[in-house]
């Protein structure tokens, strides 16, 4: 298939083109590339495809013509982040996601697979949440995606097939690494500063999900038969990998020598709580096959810190916090005030 991912240059991006282009299929790339500055370890690590580099709200039908697929990830990716500018995040995040599932289908392209995400349910308690669930998002970011959803199903025809994928809370070792993730983040406290640092207290519940599951599970559906998938919504993860904040910080504990569990002092329970069944997808696809656990997970992360030597400084400076980085752009003058690079803004050449 010829593929057209969107933030292939992003933390889940770099994972899944290689994953793509492994298989067989075509990959083409479009990315602003706002996280150059962000890589880790090897550059080469990164696959070189076709690159489009462009905003995704600057889009036109010629970028998409020819495409059997769109895998679309460019976003304003977490909660910090899109609380900087909640009307910059809808117009990123929910509207240009709109008008590019528009022009997939203007051209003729047959699968627009959307990353959509947990946070979709927002503050929902206890109670295990299938994808029939009610939304209940708290954030900009996750209103953003909710929003998404409930604008491109109905575009679903004979001959456009959206599928929403509601990835849990990512973590996982990419050649655009984060740390502003809850895994990577908590690892990367005990390695740096022997403290595995909680700011709740540690009784809300998120699912969580490793960046390779998610890329997994974009090839899946991509590759799935139209009806397996048309027009559906699928929680991705692992149904047994819910856990409250304090069972995470417990792994870390034991995956980090010599750290303790520490707690904020103003630590409050986080109004973000969720727990989700995942059992949906792997029946609609067998095909999909999520393989880490936390544990896994854990180790891998810390492997990566002893690996690059990571320091405190590093880890709280503006290479690894997307937040920090997206700031420091604005304030050195590589973006303006609406995200786009500032050398073109004013020309609305592609950013």
């Amino acid at each position: 298939m010829r593929v057209l991912v969107t933030g292939h240059l992003g933390y889940i991006g770099t994972i899944l083109t290689p994953m793509l282009l492994r298989a067989g299929h075509e990959v083409v790339g479009l990315d602003s590339d706002l996280y150059e500055r962000c890589t880790y370890g090897d550059p080469g690590a990164i696959a070189h495809v076709p690159v489009i580099r462009k905003d995704i709200r600057r889009v036109e039908r010629e970028d998409l013509a020819g495409f059997d697929a769109v895998l679309h990830l460019a976003a304003l990716s977490n909660d910090p982040l899109g609380n900087l500018n909640p009307e910059l995040t809808m117009d990123i995040n929910h509207r240009a996601s709109v008008r590019l599932a528009e022009l997939a289908k203007a051209v003729g392209v047959r699968r627009f697979v959307f990353s959509s995400s947990c946070s979709n349910y927002g503050a929902s308690g206890d109670a295990m949440l299938d994808e029939s669930a009610a939304f209940n998002p708290v954030t900009p970011y996750g209103k953003s995606k909710v929003a998404v959803e409930r604008d491109v199903v109905p575009m679903a025809s004979d001959a456009f097939t959206p599928v929403m994928l509601r990835s849990a809370t990512a973590y996982g070792v990419s050649p655009r690494l984060r740390f502003d993730l809850v895994l990577n983040n908590l690892v990367a406290w005990a390695f740096t500063t022997g403290r595995v640092y909680l700011k709740s207290d540690g009784t809300p519940w998120r699912p969580i999900v490793h960046i390779e599951d998610i890329a997994r599970a974009f090839k899946a559906v991509m590759e799935a038969p139209a009806d397996a998938v048309h027009a559906k919504a699928f929680n991705v993860g692992r149904t047994d990998q819910n856990y409250q904040m304090r069972e995470l910080a417990e792994i870390v504990a034991e995956t980090v020598p010599g750290c303790r569990i520490e707690y904020a002092p103003d630590a409050a329970p986080d109004t973000r709580c969720y727990r989700v069944n995942c059992d949906a997808l792997p029946k609609a696809v067998p095909a999909f096959e999520p393989k880490w656990d936390a544990r896994r997970g854990a180790q891998e992360i810390h492997d990566a810190c002893k690996k690059i030597g990571l320091t405190l400084e590093a880890f709280e400076g503006v290479r690894f916090q997307r937040i920090a980085h997206i700031r420091h752009l604005i304030e050195t003058g590589v973006l303006d005030e609406h995200l786009f690079h500032a050398a073109t803004a004013e020309a609305g050449s592609p950013a």
